[in-house]
C-alpha cells in the first residue's frame, strides 16, 4: 500500500507545476524511507535467531528417525547442534532425573515419562507425538518359520527379550499376557536396538522389538507381524525440560518434531500417528 500512495503524489505533483521535479524527488525519498521502514519493522519483529546446542535424550527406537531430523533442524538454524543420547527409556529417565544436563526427552512410553514428570523434572505437560507396535524379528529369510509369537516359546528358539523395565520389553510381556504364552528368553536387553543386534549378528533366533527397527534393519531381519501386537501398542510422548540449557531452541526441536515435516519422517520409518 506505501508504494502505491508514493506514485500517486508524484503523479498529481508532476501536473501541477513546474516544480514538481523536486516533489517527485521527495516522494521518491518517502518511499524509499517507508520502504527501509518496514523492511527494518520486519525484522526487528521476526523471532530471535536460535543458535547453540541442543541436547536430546531419546529412546533407542528413534535413532534413524531423530537423527535426520536432527540434520533437517540444523540447516534450518544454522549455528545450532543437535547431540542425542539414544538408550532405553528407563536408563534416560534416571540419568534425567540424577541430574543429567538435558533440552529435550522424547520416551518410548508414558510409563517412563511419568519418572521426568513425577520428580519435577519436565517443563509443562508432555505431548504425544507418535505409536509404535511390536513385530517379531527373525533371520533373514525367516528360515525357522516363526508366523506366531506362539511360536517363539517352541524349544530350540533362542528368542530375545527387552527387560521388562524398558517399554519394548514392558510391551512384549503384556502381548504374552493377553495371549497367555510364557516365553523364556535366551538374553533380556537393555533396549530395543541391543535386542535388535543380537538377530542381525546371527546370536539369536528371532526377537520382539518393534516394525519400526525392523524396518531400519533392512534385509539383515525378516519381519513377522502377530495380532497380539495390537493389544500392546506403545504411545511416545516428548518434553522440554525444566533445566534446559537452551530453551529456545529446544522449544523449536520440539515443534519440527511435532509438525507436519517431522510426521512424515516419523511415519517414514514406521510410527504410526497418535
Amino acid at each position: 500500500m506505501t508504494r502505491s500512495v508514493c506514485r500517486t503524489h508524484r503523479i498529481r505533483r508532476t501536473a501541477r507545476v513546474a516544480g514538481a521535479g523536486a516533489a517527485a524527488l521527495l516522494a521518491l525519498s518517502a518511499c524509499s524511507s517507508s520502504s527501509d521502514t518496514d523492511s527494518d519493522s520486519g525484522a526487528s519483529s521476526s523471532s530471535p535467531k536460535l543458535s547453540g546446542q541442543v541436547t536430546v535424550f531419546a529412546a533407542a527406537s528413534l535413532k534413524e528417525s531423530f537423527t535426520t531430523l536432527g540434520e533437517t533442524f540444523e540447516k534450518q538454524h544454522p549455528g545450532t547442534e543437535v547431540t542425542f543420547n539414544f538408550a532405553g527409556s528407563d536408563t534416560l529417565a534416571a540419568s534425567i532425573t540424577g541430574g543429567a544436563p538435558a533440552d529435550v526427552f522424547a520416551s518410548a512410553s508414558p510409563k517412563t515419562m511419568a519418572t521426568v514428570t513425577d520428580a519435577g523434572a519436565a517443563a509443562g505437560t508432555p505431548a504425544t507425538f507418535v505409536r509404535n507396535q511390536l513385530e517379531i524379528a527373525t533371520l533373514p529369510g525367516n528360515p525357522d518359520h516363526v508366523s506366531s509369537l506362539e511360536d517363539l516359546t517352541g524349544s530350540g528358539l533362542k528368542v530375545v527379550l527387552c527387560d521388562k523395565t524398558v517399554p519394548c520389553g514392558a510391551a512384549a510381556q503384556k502381548a504374552l499376557d493377553a495371549s497367555g504364552l510364557e516365553l523364556t528368553p535366551v538374553s533380556y536387553e537393555q533396549d530395543v536396538k541391543a535386542a535388535l543386534t543380537k538377530v542381525e549378528l546371527k546370536e539369536a533366533d528371532a526377537a520382539v522389538v518393534y516394525k519400526t527397527d525392523v524396518k531400519a534393519a533392512g534385509d539383515k531381519v525378516t519381519g513377522v507381524d502377530f495380532p497380539e501386537s495390537a493389544k500392546a501398542v506403545n504411545d511416545y510422548p516428548i518434553t522440554l525440560l525444566k533445566d534446559a540449557p537452551n530453551t529456545d531452541a529446544a522449544r523449536a526441536f520440539i515443534e519440527l518434531v511435532k509438525s507436519a515435516e517431522g510426521q512424515r519422517v516419523l511415519t517414514g520409518a514406521g510410527f504410526r500417528t497418535p
